[in-house]
């Protein structure tokens, strides 16, 4: 049977799906809606069969261009395309989707599946569902780090490398911005790597891209990290750990993080940088990932012992996350407050939750005595070497170095929520200022996003501002401005927040 030619439809429908003609469905016995293997010069990709006689002609096979990327099909590829057998990890699957663990080599056999693409991203989505149902043993996440790491490539810096990360889960958290230059300006060697946002608003390579590119290639990212000592980059491009991106996108659908998932995928991509020192961010409050104390101790042990196993020394900082990081919240936003933080202004609980993180790390390395670490990371953002080093990863990653935030563009439409009554913000809650951010546009439009002008304990009166909402779409900022009466993200002292009738 003669291959047939790939014709990349422009366009991203988020499936794996090929298009043939009716004809030559027929000519090679293939059903519409079966499962079927594409073969190519460098690998094989399933997708699901679609017979359409309008989409595709004679000799060709259509496939959209989202797929075509994940699979490494060019316009023109020469593919062969026949009925695909049900995967074998698709039995281990349904087997965690009964709740029992699964061995070593099943988790190894799933995750090769996913690299390969030959599961669909429903078969990829339900193996994520179950491990956030049944959750995961550490052996098991023992086994999908190694699976993970083993899906990529591997980076060797030849020296020690050091790294932050946060678990994320609180709206605002744009603290790797002002880490990484501070650790680097100290003369640790930190490539920072990060996903975008997988369930909140902007995710550190999301708010980064806002200054400069994050999608680097290796030989970009190392000549980066050479240059500047430090980057913030973005890990898809390069793949590092790729089948953990497969997986986040799957799960940013969801909007699901599963514990085991997050825990495996994280440590991959550190290990895959040569990482061997990592300070790990774990917010802990209301409405956030961790909402308790207990729960966060937990994680944390879970981390420290997949580091053991894998020998990465980890450092946890539990730190408060009952409400956003700092005022701002979408990517252009919190690239003004990093800014400005870095510049020696800024809310104060920015400036101290990345100085004390920071902090941690000047300890590790060595470079601050124990306990001392916070006050030397301040004095490095006060002196303005934490700035300098700053300019000078922006400029590496092939972005502007001078660094104005007020050059930092933000939607041009602002809507104001102003407070019903006089008295104490009491609450602010992340899960509304999520929701109001992304019903925004954030974080897909780098200039939507929420500006808080009260937090917890600031005094207002009646008609005084309480949050801005922007947006690059006046839809968009309708929808946003609709979210926020309704959920109300700020909660003021002596607000009448329901009447109900009298009968």
């Amino acid at each position: 049977m003669p291959d047939l030619r790939v014709r990349v439809l422009d366009a991203r429908l988020g499936v794996r799906v090929a298009f043939l003609s009716p004809e030559e469905a027929r000519v090679r016995d293939l059903r519409d809606g079966e499962r079927v293997l594409l073969a190519h010069r460098s690998g094989v990709a399933s997708a699901r069969l679609v017979v359409s006689g309008e989409l595709a002609g004679e000799g060709e096979v259509v496939v959209p261009r989202d797929m075509a990327e994940g699979a490494g099909l060019a316009e023109g590829d020469a593919v062969s395309v026949r009925t695909a057998p049900m995967p074998r990890s698709l039995r281990h699957i349904l087997k965690k989707l009964g709740g029992q663990p699964l061995s070593s080599e099943e988790i190894r056999e799933v995750v090769s599946d996913i690299a390969s693409m030959r599961l669909t991203r429903v078969e990829v989505a339900a193996f994520a569902l179950a491990n956030h149902v049944w959750g995961t043993t550490m052996e098991e996440i023992e086994a999908l780090t190694k699976a993970f790491l083993e899906s990529g490539e591997r980076i060797d810096f030849g020296r020690s490398v050091y790294e932050k990360h946060s678990i994320g889960g609180v709206p605002g958290n744009k603290v790797s911005l002002i880490i990484v230059p501070v650790a680097a300006a100290a003369g640790i060697t930190i490539p920072k790597t990060s996903t975008r946002a997988i369930t909140s608003p902007s995710g550190t390579a999301d708010t980064m891209e806002v200054l400069a590119p994050v999608d680097l290639t290796v030989s970009e990212f190392k000549d980066v990290v050479s240059r500047a000592g430090g980057c913030i980059v973005s890990t898809e491009r390069m793949r590092l750990a790729p089948t953990d991106d497969a997986v986040n996108s799957v799960t940013r659908d969801l909007l699901i993080d599963p514990e085991g998932l997050m825990i495996a995928g994280i440590m991959a991509k550190k290990l895959a940088v040569g990482c061997r020192n990592l300070v790990l961010d774990i917010p802990t409050g209301s409405e956030a990932k961790v909402e308790s104390l207990e729960e966060a101790e937990s994680l944390a042990a879970k981390f420290v012992e997949v580091g053991r196993r894998f020998g990465v020394r980890v450092n946890v900082g539990i730190t408060y996350g009952g409400q956003p990081v700092g005022h701002a919240v979408g990517p252009a936003l919190e690239a003004r407050e990093a800014l400005e933080a870095l510049m020696g202004g800024g809310p104060g609980s920015l400036v101290e939750k990345s100085s004390c993180l920071a902090g941690m790390l000047l300890e590790m390395a060595g470079l601050a005595a124990r306990g001392r670490g916070t006050e030397a990371a301040r004095e490095l953002i006060s002196s303005g070497r934490a700035l300098e080093k700053m300019r000078e990863i922006v400029e590496a990653q092939g972005g502007d170095a001078r660094l104005d935030p007020s050059d930092v563009p933000v939607g041009q439409y602002v809507a104001q929520l102003r407070s019903p009554a006089s008295g104490y913000v009491t609450k602010v809650s992340n899960a509304a200022v999520k929701a109001v951010a992304m019903a925004a546009g954030a974080p897909r439009e780098k200039g939507a996003g929420v500006l808080l002008h009260a937090k917890v304990g600031y005094r207002v009166e009646e008609g005084d501002v309480l949050m801005e909402i922007y947006a690059e779409r006046e839809s968009k900022l309708t929808e946003a401005y609709e979210v926020a009466t309704t959920l109300r993200p700020v909660t003021v002292e002596g607000m009448l927040l329901r009447r109900v009738p009298e009968y």
